[in-house]
């Protein structure tokens, strides 16, 4: 069972860890940005070689070093997303009485680098693992791509949970495209959708006579998904889920974590 156990904990520890340490460094004072963002692109570049090394590593541990690499290379989005380098070209509030496909074009404007970015991101993992027969890192971005773009709406449309203390005070304008309700008709959508697709991952993952590697790659991906799935209920549970990382929190102006 350790073939199981090691990557699920290996995933929880990185999705919980990066995570942490991303707010962290977001939380930093202004001036250390510049350098927090020219060590986040070596690490990409780095993780981007990675991945291509690893696309025909059909070992165990070319599994585990694929999904890392993969996970920093999303890493790079998010710090540089919530470091307000690449967002939009819209960096102010939604104006007073925009509804509609107006609220929607505005709330587009605000992230459409960071859409833009995510593509760059995408077509580069791709055109690194093209061909390869490790397929763990390609897997682990595109699901974190997929259900980060359903959050993303989800939390548009309405949902109980915004979790504005992850926000900085640079990028609090994007509160006001975000609306509260206890669900919205997209979510139970995101939800089940995921749900079959993460049974059918680990059903493959725990198939009679799958090989060692399969199950590994395969488990990662399972993880990934079945977190995605969790902090999409976290959107909608009356849970203040961000004492998770509390620890990352306690230094950012503002923060509310109690």
């Amino acid at each position: 069972m350790l073939q199981y156990a090691l990557p699920v904990l290996f995933t929880l520890f990185v999705w919980w860890f990066s995570t942490g340490v991303i707010l962290m460094l977001d939380g930093l004072p202004r001036w250390t940005f510049k350098w927090t963002m020219v060590g986040a692109t070596v690490v990409l570049a780095l993780s981007l070689v990675g991945l291509a090394v690893t696309a025909h590593d059909t070992r165990t541990g070319g599994a585990y070093a694929a999904f890392l690499c993969a996970v920093l290379v999303w890493a790079w989005q998010e710090i540089a997303f919530l470091l307000g380098y690449v967002t939009g070209p819209r960096r102010t509030s939604l104006p007073a009485g925009a509804a509609g496909w107006r609220r929607t074009w505005y709330a587009l404007q605000t992230v459409l680098h960071h859409e833009l970015a995510l593509l760059v991101l995408g077509a580069a993992v791709v055109a690194v693992t093209w061909g390869g027969s490790n397929p763990t890192g390609l897997w682990a971005f595109m699901i974190l791509w997929v259900m980060r773009q359903s959050a993303k709406l989800n939390v548009f449309l309405g949902v109980r949970n915004l979790a504005e203390d992850f926000l900085p005070a640079h990028l609090r304008y994007l509160q006001s495209y975000f609306r509260r309700r206890p669900m919205n008709s997209l979510f139970p959508v995101s939800v089940i959708g995921s749900t079959l697709c993460v049974a059918a991952v680990w059903q493959a993952a725990f198939a009679q006579g799958v090989e060692r590697f399969d199950a590994t790659s395969l488990t990662f991906a399972g993880t990934l998904l079945t977190l995605a799935i969790v902090e999409h209920w976290f959107m909608v549970l009356p849970l203040r889920f961000e004492r998770l990382w509390q620890w990352s929190l306690r230094g950012r102006a503002g923060a509310a974590v109690v």
